[in-house]
Formats: C-alpha cells, sequence, structure tokens
C-alpha cells in the first residue's frame, strides 16, 4: 500500500493534480480495477462490487508513489465492446489520454479473454505506456496460466492480488521507473469555497456540472443512478475559485436497492459534509417531490447552507408551473427560505447565476456578529414577544454568544432550556435569521441552564 498524502484537503488535492503525473486503472468491467485502486490510495474510496459496471465515473485520489512524490491515480469504469448507451467508455478513453501511464489490469483466475484483447486494442492508438497487471494470480490456476497473456504483446505481465496486497510493491516499482519526474503541487488557495451538487437521481446534476465546467466531466444518461462515484471539479469565477462536488443522487434509504446504490448514498452524504454550500437540484416540471424533501433534509440535518438549483425550467408548461408553485412551500420550510436560481442545465439558461447565490449562501455560512450587538438583538426579540412562562417563571435569557460559524452557532444561558422545537426556540431562530441575514442557512442554538449559584448546568 501506497503512503497516502497526510489529509489532503479537497481544494489541495484538486490544485495538486495540475502538476502531479497521472496513473490510470483500466480494463474490462470486473476485474479488480476499483479493488488495485483502493489498495493503492489506501483508503476505502472507491466503491467495490462483484457486479460488473459498478464505477462509472473517473474516480482520483493523491498518494505518495515514494516520500515526496506524489501520482494522482485514476479509477475507470470497464471498457465495454459494443454499444455504450452510458458513455462508460468515453470516459476511459478521456482518463487514458490525460494520463502518464496506463495499469491495465486482467483477470489471472479467469485468463486471457476477447474482451482483454479489445480493450488492448482500444488502448493502442493512445500511445501511451502500458503495465500489464494480472490480477487475482494468488491462485494455482492464475499462477499456471498467466503466462498466455504475453500474447497481448505488452511485455512482462505483472501477477499481483490486489485484494490480498500481494505484488503491490513490485508494481509500485516499475510505475515509480517508468513515470516522469515533477515539481511538486503549489500552495493551496483557502479561500476556495467548497459547493456539493446534490438532489435525487436524473434531475440533471452531472449536466449542470458539464454546463459549468465545459466539458464532459460526468457520465449523463437518462437512467437514474448513472453517476455513483462522487468527482472534484476546480473552476473560477472572476477571482474567485469554488470546488463543485458532483454526487450519486441521494435517495431514502427504504428506496435505494442493491449494495452500490447503498454504497453511493454513504459517499454522497460524505460529500455533503465536506462542503460549505449544498447545491439542491431539484426538476422543476416535477415539482418538489418527496425525494427531493429528503435530500433537503440531509443537507439540513449536516448543516450546511442550501441553494435551490431548479432544473429544466425551460420544460414547464402550466400545470407544472402550478404544481412547482404548490409543491415549493414544503422545501422552503424545510430550508428556511433557501435563495432559488431558475435554470436549464442543457441550454446554459440561469446557469452563472448559481454563482451569486452560492457567495451569499457562504458569506452567510460563516457569518459572526459580536457579543454586544448579538445580546441587543436578543433583548430586542424578548421585548417584541414575551417569553413563555412555566408555573408562572417566565423563561429568562442571561447572556449570549457566538460559540462557532459554519454554521453560524450561538450558546445561550438562560433560567432553563428550550426544547428542540419550542415555538419561542423557532421564534428567536428566526430572529435571528432575518436580521443576519441567513436565507438557507442553518442556525444553532446551544441553550444551557443557569444555576442560581451563576454556573450552567446541563
Amino acid at each position: 500500500m501506497v503512503d497516502p498524502v497526510p489529509d489532503p484537503s479537497p481544494l489541495d488535492r484538486a490544485l495538486s493534480m495540475a502538476l502531479t503525473p497521472a496513473v490510470a486503472i483500466v480494463g474490462r468491467p470486473n476485474v479488480g480495477k476499483s479493488t488495485l485502486f483502493n489498495r493503492i490510495v489506501g483508503r476505502r474510496r472507491a466503491i467495490v462490487h462483484d457486479l460488473p459496471g459498478v464505477t462509472r465515473d473517473r474516480i482520483v485520489e493523491l498518494a505518495d508513489l515514494e516520500p515526496g512524490r506524489a501520482v494522482e491515480w485514476v479509477d475507470t469504469g470497464g471498457l465495454v465492446p459494443g454499444e455504450d448507451p452510458l458513455g462508460i467508455n468515453e470516459q476511459v478513453r478521456l482518463a487514458a489520454r490525460e494520463a502518464d501511464l496506463l495499469l491495465l489490469v486482467v483477470d489471472g483466475q479467469q485468463g486471457l479473454t476477447t474482451a482483454d484483447e479489445r480493450v488492448v486494442a482500444d488502448l493502442r492508438g493512445l500511445h501511451k505506456p502500458i503495465v500489464l497487471v494480472v490480477n487475482k494470480s494468488d491462485t494455482r490456476s492464475a499462477r499456471e496460466g498467466w503466462g498466455e497473456f504475453y500474447g497481448l504483446g505488452l511485455g512482462d505481465p505483472l501477477p499481483i492480488s490486489a485484494e490480498h496486497g500481494l505484488g503491490i510493491g513490485d508494481l509500485l516499482v516499475r510505475v515509480a521507473h517508468l513515470l516522469p519526474e515533477t515539481e511538486g503541487p503549489p500552495s493551496p488557495d483557502p479561500a476556495a469555497t467548497l459547493v456539493a451538487i446534490v438532489g435525487r437521481p436524473n434531475v440533471g446534476k452531472s449536466s449542470l456540472v458539464n454546463r459549468i465546467v465545459g466539458a464532459t466531466r460526468t457520465v449523463v444518461s437518462p437512467q437514474p443512478g448513472t453517476t455513483r462515484d462522487p468527482i472534484d471539479t476546480l473552476v473560477s469565477r472572476g477571482d474567485t475559485r469554488y470546488l463543485l462536488v458532483d454526487t450519486a443522487g441521494l435517495r431514502r434509504r427504504s428506496k435505494v436497492s442493491g449494495t452500490p446504490e447503498d454504497l453511493a448514498v454513504m459517499l454522497a452524504r460524505r460529500q455533503i459534509e465536506r462542503c460549505e454550500v449544498a447545491v439542491l437540484v431539484v426538476e422543476a416540471p416535477a415539482g418538489v417531490t418527496s425525494g427531493d424533501l429528503a435530500v433537503a433534509g440531509a443537507i439540513w440535518e449536516t448543516g450546511r447552507a442550501a441553494v435551490v438549483a431548479v432544473n429544466k425550467w425551460d420544460l414547464l408548461d402550466d400545470a407544472g408551473r402550478e404544481r412547482l408553485d404548490l409543491s415549493w412551500p414544503r422545501l422552503a420550510e424545510v430550508l428556511a427560505d433557501p435563495p432559488r436560481v431558475n435554470l436549464s442545465a442543457v441550454s446554459g439558461r440561469g446557469v452563472e447565476k448559481v454563482f451569486a447565490q452560492i457567495d451569499v449562501a457562504r458569506r452567510a455560512f460563516r457569518t459572526e456578529i459580536s457579543t454586544g450587538e448579538l445580546n441587543r438583538l436578543f433583548e430586542g426579540a424578548l421585548r417584541q414577544h414575551a417569553p413563555p412562562a412555566e408555573k408562572g417563571r417566565p423563561w429568562k435569557l442571561y447572556y449570549a454568544a457566538q460559540v462557532a460559524y459554519g454554521p453560524p452557532t450561538f450558546m445561550l444561558f438562560a433560567n432553563r432550556t428550550l426544547a428542540v422545537g419550542n415555538s419561542y426556540r423557532r421564534y428567536l431562530e428566526n430572529r435571528l435569521r432575518e436580521t443576519l441575514g441567513l436565507p438557507g442557512v442553518p442556525i444553532r442554538l446551544v441553550i444551557r441552564r443557569r444555576s442560581t449559584s451563576g454556573r450552567a448546568a446541563s
């Protein structure tokens, strides 16, 4: 296993890729490419499953080949012969063209197949150095038959077992010998905004990312669930950088079918946790669905700022417009009246307006307020709407202070706590949101009961 680069930030990873050499792991489906990728980078980053075609997009990770020598490792979907309605083959070819070295993985247990020969024929025209990796070579039948892979004309086959880690050291030595030396990565820009593009399956998330980037960076297909693996893309607008994370379509747990989709949901939730602003993509003609509300709930629970992108706006008819208008209040309630952009990812209409709303959401997400101003705000709120009484004793606020931002979090010391969901607690949150201008941003109130001695009690 290669030593991972110590906890690189998403932005650090994206900027570093511009200067580091790239190694693409390619081959037909179900030969163990993702298992090898995970073994090399040292973490469970790619989805691994016996079902062919699980990896549909490129997955990229930085890991040190040797101390101080970072390499961009790229996991790809399987090259398939014949028709390719999902565009997987083109994604593999794009990754192969951008790479400095290809690791062609074959299955030692199955032996040489016609599909392997077709993959080799497909890759020869790229004129890239290729290391032939014979995976699953830890069985007797594989050891006896792996010599047939010399017939591919790619030099000495390298037997390994990605699952058990056998032969990985020899593979890395060969990679180190073939890769060019490069300079180290530049310093990352800490001011970049981390943005997750989220939504239920087939609402146009990948189309939106591709429109923003101006290139086919992710697989786009009318088949739901096409994007399963998260892809990071760094873009700039003016002097501002944004790291976009295109995520697998979130589904409620009860709707997830099959292990790969279940894993994709977990990965997508992690992407929301990484971001500052989540752009929730909603399909305009369908209106706000229960699936959209489930995704909105995940954003809110994670405590991230939200912007809603109403996609396919150009396809709205009168019935669709009415459906959207009637269903919108439910989403606005969950996300506290988030900024909304009506757009069409296909035509590009309205897409650039998303960035202005992302900027607004990010500033709100990082809002800070002085202690004096905060206490004056609460004093005004209490005068305007008297606190509730319990057994004849009104709720009393002694002191408040902001203790964190991202999202804004406030500590309140009072004569008693207020339960989550309490109407007066919601009133205080709404007053904060209105006064500070925080639409679509969660507010955290931590209310501590202070005893008569002046000490806080839990």
